[in-house]
């Protein structure tokens, strides 16, 4: 009896220092939790076996770790939208001066306004354009703008963007030339969003380009080709990175973030774009997801 009585006081006792153990290490993780910065990269050990206390450890690791990467991606992105919010004031300063020069001479001068009020027109027009660009631009970096895809024909959008371009292509004499293999290709995207991407890639011909635009498609892709101007060329790698060579761009206009909206798009469709030289033409390829994206 009284070994049988001794065994079992023993088990009690042990399982009262495993309870107490165990009561310790939780109060050492909770006091570790509480007195660490939210910014701090610690993590929880955990000194008992068994399988419970190290799954407990993992799991809390786990989440201060989710917490860790989302407060990253957040500075991140504050930190891009400063830089963005720094790169574009020059350029939205820009057309606003000139609008409000305009604007005091004709105060001055009403004999001249139908010299000026085009030009100031012109003026708040690019500002509008600029503002537009860094309106979409941090929605897309912010990811708040939805993008509903489905599969929709790829060409009507790009006749609607080559007409209201137009006055603009027919002023640089840059006539576009299309070649396609068939009219009906259908490709998963958003149709408002193509017509974005569109839009810019001839705007960036237009402004960047040396003259000529091509705009071909085959094998369910679509390429922009332009001649480039003499001078130093843009490096691929690097051509839809935000104000890539952005002195150029503001000396020709625009924001610097027309080929970034292009990627962010063609990304959040589920394709891709991307760029290259070849004889001094630039060549800007359009991929299209092949099936819905899961």
């Amino acid at each position: 009896m009284l070994p049988a009585l001794i065994l079992a006081l023993a088990a009690l006792g042990a399982a009262a220092l495993r309870l107490w153990s165990y009561r310790a290490q939780m109060l050492e993780m909770a006091r570790i939790l509480e007195e660490t910065p939210a910014e701090s990269n610690l993590r929880l050990t955990v000194r008992m076996s068994g399988t419970a206390p190290r799954r407990l450890c993992q799991a809390v690791n786990s989440r201060l770790e989710e917490g860790r990467q989302l407060r990253l991606e957040t500075a991140k992105r504050e930190q891009a939208l400063k830089y963005t919010m720094a790169c574009i004031s020059h350029d939205i300063r820009t057309p606003l001066a000139g609008a409000v020069g305009y604007l005091q001479l004709l105060g001055g001068e009403p004999d001249r306004q139908a010299a000026y009020l085009p030009i100031v027109g012109k003026r708040l027009k690019e500002l509008e354009g600029l503002l537009d660009e860094l309106f979409l631009y941090t929605r897309l970096l912010h990811e708040t703008l939805p993008l509903e895809c489905q599969e929709i024909p790829a060409l009507p959008p790009l006749w609607d963007a080559l007409a209201e371009l137009y006055p603009q292509l027919r002023a640089a004499g840059a006539e576009p030339e299309l070649r396609f293999d068939r009219e009906d290709l259908r490709v998963w995207a958003n149709a408002e969003a193509l017509g974005r991407v569109y839009r810019n890639l001839i705007a960036n011909a237009l402004r960047h380009g040396g003259g000529g635009l091509t705009i071909s498609g085959q094998g369910g892709a679509l390429r922009f080709s332009n001649p480039l101007p003499p001078g130093p060329q843009p490096d691929p790698e690097h051509l839809f990175d935000r104000f890539y060579q952005s002195s150029p761009a503001r000396g020709k206009g625009g924001a610097g973030l027309g080929l970034a909206i292009v990627r962010e798009l063609m990304e959040r469709m589920g394709g891709q774009v991307s760029a290259r030289i070849t004889a001094g033409t630039l060549e800007i390829r359009l991929s299209f997801a092949v099936n819905r994206p899961s």
